[in-house]
């Protein structure tokens, strides 16, 4: 008997990881060209790499090695890196009902793991089992290949970006990327103001002190998203 639901458990992670590999064949370039752009950046090859698995986002890691390269100081960095992924609280307030009743090492772990790719993955998990327990199988199993597959990249990206000719500009695809993922998102009106906003605070700030202008940006698109979501819920 034991043996059987060992099995079962290890075929509901398997579940979970093959749900992720979709989501990685667009991830693995990215991660790439971080790591390819991290080499290039004036900051240490190991501060380039624990970004990965310390941030755990690729748009939150962008702006950390930008920063850093443009000599911003160390709270700016932390600020506006956090200001990156604060989307992540509103994933945490999706996932919250599920992991209610977990231990707090558990929920601790799980939210480490917890980002686009590992929210979709692990809510149709919830929504396939109807044991929770099962559903906390599938979203571990689907974050953790993610995490592996991620970090591995970001790391042969920085390894691979020292011995790439410096005129092949890799690092140009990372904005692409990122215009990509941003227009996809932009399905409400609250959210075309956000980002219409926060782009043209980027544009006029660029020049701030401090290089606070991401700062700015981000802060300013957050506060009129949430002020056209509370106005339309009036």
């Amino acid at each position: 008997m034991g043996g059987a639901a060992r099995a079962t458990r290890r075929q509901t992670s398997l579940a979970g990881a093959r749900a992720m590999v979709p989501w990685l064949v667009g991830l693995v370039p990215y991660g790439l060209v971080i790591g390819v752009a991290a080499s290039r950046a004036g900051i240490p090859g190991a501060a380039g790499w624990l970004a990965a698995p310390v941030v755990l986002s690729g748009s939150a890691q962008v702006t950390f090695v930008d920063l850093l390269d443009a000599g911003a100081t160390t709270l700016v960095v932390v600020v506006a890196t956090l200001a990156v992924n604060l989307r992540l609280v509103l994933y945490s307030a999706t996932m919250a009902p599920r992991w209610r009743g977990q231990p707090w090492w558990w929920q601790a772990i799980a939210a480490y793991f917890l980002v686009e790719p590992s929210l979709a993955v692990g809510v149709d998990g919830y929504e396939r089992h109807a044991d929770r327990a099962d559903g906390h199988l599938h979203y571990l199993g689907g974050a953790v290949v993610l995490w592996i597959v991620w970090v591995a990249a970001v790391g042969v990206g920085l390894l691979a970006g020292t011995h790439l000719p410096p005129n092949l500009r890799l690092e140009l695809v990372i904005p692409l990327f990122l215009t990509g993922e941003i227009v996809t998102r932009l399905t409400s009106t609250a959210t075309r103001r956000a980002a219409g906003t926060a782009g043209v605070v980027a544009i006029v700030a660029s020049s701030a002190p401090l290089h606070l202008g991401p700062v700015l940006a981000i802060t300013i698109g957050i506060a009129v998203a949430l002020t056209s979501t509370t106005e339309r819920a009036r």
